[in-house]
């Protein structure tokens, strides 16, 4: 392996890393909603409206970090998302709601860096045969973190850990990794300068805007994730426990199984897709499988099937999510490869922001005068996910294929003629 090839795989490491510590803190309110909602004195609702801010952050900046990327490079940019997400932590371990809810959305602004910082790194460096399996790796390093943010956070929260401690730790944590990546990333070859590089940036927003295949990418992405960032990770803990009755330590690691299913999934889907050559195929069968673990979740007996395993295969199968994330590199200049990545995370978690509150509320009308939620409030509210799935199925049928299979047609033996 060449020097600059290592240098690159460093730096997307180094990234991946950050990638993992925000979504660790992405997914660790699930566990701890009962000590949020005396600690903000607002009812699970409440709690959850605050903690989905993180989206109308996360969402918006992810344009801001696709042009940044494209223009500045990843050493200038990269190391001041990771200090937002540590300032965020730190703000929500406060205390207080108002802090809490500024927090939420600075995590969310600078936490949109590491997924963009490691795709750039990746796809920039990397053979673009390679570029499903590396999109796919570093979704696997945020969802390890995920899955870290219910089995081990959730574990610490039950042994009587305060949560305000967990998050100021995690601030610091947070601020140290943007030293890290301030001193370890290398300095990028300067890119194209511009007279007016707002002015290009727009331009590039709005090329990638205009290209229908973008727009379909974006709502593959956000219809197939929102299961994992709207069910699971805000209500996954309390369903398990109020619709199936569980304790709550076997409703967070039944609930973690699912960003456990992504660490694998991602890369497998991203390996397969390079492997055939395509991309529409495995996006098709991994929302079908997916489609197929919902109707089991939602409607399915408690033990019918191994613990987690239904879990385990939702995430792997909603991995899929992750390759709109190509196609639309694939499908856009190579030269607006941040942008293109800053606009299908916009589009992608515009559906979480935007629809997280909308579940809530009608989650809220679903139980109406009961004193507790019961399965089928849940099965009720989170039915659309369903209809949201096959939805993303049938979009991907009008995506243009974009895989090696297709860009690179096969050479065919001329016969001999004798």
């Amino acid at each position: 392996m060449s020097r600059g090839a290592r240098t690159a795989g460093v730096a997307w490491l180094i990234t991946a890393l950050y990638y993992f510590h925000q979504y660790a803190l992405r997914s660790a309110p699930a566990v701890m909603m009962p000590q949020l909602s005396q600690a903000f004195g607002m009812s699970a609702v409440g709690v959850a409206s605050l903690v989905g801010l993180f989206y109308y952050g996360y969402s918006p900046f992810s344009l801001v970090a696709g042009a940044a990327l494209d223009r500045f490079g990843a050493r200038q940019v990269v190391p001041i998302g990771a200090a937002m997400v540590g300032v965020g932590a730190l703000l929500f371990g406060s205390g207080s709601a108002g802090l809490a809810g500024a927090g939420r959305l600075l995590q969310g602004a600078g936490g949109v860096f590491a997924l963009i910082g490691a795709v750039y790194i990746a796809t920039q460096h990397f053979p673009a045969s390679r570029a499903a399996t590396l999109i796919g790796a570093t979704q696997m390093f945020g969802m390890a973190g995920g899955s870290a943010g219910q089995f081990v956070v959730g574990p610490m929260i039950a042994s009587g850990v305060p949560w305000r401690g967990f998050w100021i730790g995690m601030g610091l944590a947070g601020l140290a990794i943007s030293a890290l990546l301030y001193f370890m990333l290398p300095a990028p070859q300067q890119p194209p300068q511009r007279a007016d590089w707002l002015r290009g940036a727009a331009r590039a927003l709005g090329v990638v805007f205009r290209n229908p295949q973008s727009i379909l990418c974006g709502m593959i992405a956000g219809l197939l994730f929102i299961p994992t960032t709207i069910f699971d990770m805000v209500w996954g803990v309390q369903y398990m426990q109020e619709g199936h009755g569980l304790d709550y330590a076997t409703a967070v690691m039944r609930s973690a199984t699912v960003p456990l299913g992504w660490i694998i999934g991602c890369p497998l889907l991203g390996m397969i897709s390079d492997r055939i050559g395509r991309r529409k195929p495995v996006i098709v069968a991994g929302a079908l499988v997916l489609f197929g673990c919902l109707v089991f979740i939602l409607y399915g007996r408690v033990g019918v099937l191994p613990a987690g395993v239904v879990g385990i295969v939702a995430g792997m199968a909603s991995g899929a999510a992750m390759l709109p994330y190509t196609v639309i590199k694939e499908a856009n200049p190579p030269d607006m490869g941040g942008t293109a990545t800053g606009v299908v995370n916009f589009l992608n978690f515009t559906f979480s922001a935007l629809l997280g509150p909308v579940f809530g509320r009608a989650l809220r009308m679903a139980t109406g005068a009961a004193a507790e939620r019961q399965l089928e409030h849940y099965q009720s509210t989170f039915q659309p996910l369903l209809y949201g799935v096959g939805l993303a199925m049938l979009l991907t049928f009008f995506l243009k294929e974009t895989g090696p299979a297709v860009r690179t047609p096969a050479t065919v033996p001329q016969r001999s003629r004798s």
